[in-house]
């Protein structure tokens, strides 16, 4: 069934994946075929209490029967996560939205590196499963506080019985002094390596430091938070191009706050710059970019803007909204 651009699926099945966290096996509620996805797609959950929360898709992209997530119940989230655990049940019917891909699998590359630290596996299992389905090499290097509280290690060792020869783990209290040397790892991938990683911000920045000197076009990340504020300041304005309308950002508001207030429509989704989801056409002005969607080029283009972190260096933005 579908509502607008939204899908109302069922919960068909949670189960225990470690420590804090669950998987959630979502299925149209009459049995069919659901959007097709491909590796390192997400989709955003609409829960009951409004929030919008993206969650990657784990399982085979040759499913088209089901969507599997993982939720990690963390402590430090805004709510998300622990609304998830504690009040979906098998059987409920949720609000989706079809899947998106900002964290693409290059399928012809020579040979994949990934790299995951705690529930930053999710996107990379799908990953895996396609690398596996397409006889293509690969390695992934999988950091967790515990053994206890990293997900989907039965799935690797039945995705793969050799596993252990592609995938090296590391454990916080398994690690007698060492640490997780990502530098190490980067300077012994082969040059025509494709690199993925995803995590806690510490190890993207790390992985982002470490891979510096390699082709942008061959690394890959994916944020699950932001790493900056989001502009506040306020004292711009902003031109709305299509409502022909001018609306003025005050101190404590973000564009989108002030857009939605205005009781203009706009697309959004994680609010923290991170989905891509509020992305805008940028038609005149100098944005003061705050997402992490953006590639360091496009951010120079100033062609586009996440409107729910970012603000304006100009006096004057114009949008395409």
């Amino acid at each position: 069934m579908v509502a607008g651009d939204l899908w109302k699926v069922r919960v068909k099945r949670i189960s225990y994946e470690a420590e804090n966290i669950n998987s959630y096996e979502l299925a149209l509620p009459d049995g069919g075929d659901l959007a097709p996805f491909t590796a390192g797609s997400h989709i955003d959950l609409h829960l009951q209490n409004g929030m919008v929360r993206s969650y990657s898709l784990v399982n085979d992209q040759n499913e088209r029967h089901r969507y599997v997530i993982a939720v990690n119940k963390d402590a430090s989230s805004r709510g998300g996560s622990s609304f998830v655990h504690d009040t979906i049940k098998t059987g409920d019917i949720i609000a989706i939205s079809a899947p998106r891909n900002n964290f693409a699998l290059c399928e012809d590359a020579e040979h994949s590196v990934l790299v995951a630290g705690g529930i930053g596996i999710t996107p990379l299992m799908s990953m895996i499963r396609r690398l596996e389905t397409l006889a293509r090499p690969w390695k992934l290097f999988y950091a967790a506080r515990t053994r206890k509280a990293a997900a989907f290690l039965d799935d690797l060792a039945a995705i793969k019985p050799d596993a252990h020869l592609d995938v090296h783990l590391d454990f916080d209290d398994e690690r007698a002094g060492q640490t997780f040397d990502l530098a190490a790892i980067v300077a012994n991938v082969p040059a025509a390596a494709h690199l993925y990683c995803c995590g806690p911000l510490p190890m993207l920045e790390a992985f982002e430091r470490a891979t510096a000197g390699r082709p942008a076009g061959q690394v890959h990340v994916e944020y699950f938070q932001a790493r900056e504020t989001p502009a506040l300041d306020g004292g711009f304005e902003v031109r709305l191009a299509r409502s022909n309308r001018t609306i003025a950002i005050e101190p404590g508001k973000t564009i989108l706050d002030t857009v939605l207030d205005a009781g203009v429509s706009a697309n959004f989704s994680c609010s923290e710059g991170v989905c891509g989801t509020c992305e805008t056409r940028v038609i005149d002005g100098i944005p003061d970019h705050r997402d992490q969607f953006l590639s360091p080029e496009e951010r120079a283009a100033n062609k586009s803007i996440m409107i729910c972190c970012s603000g304006s260096k100009s006096r004057t933005l114009v949008l395409d909204l």
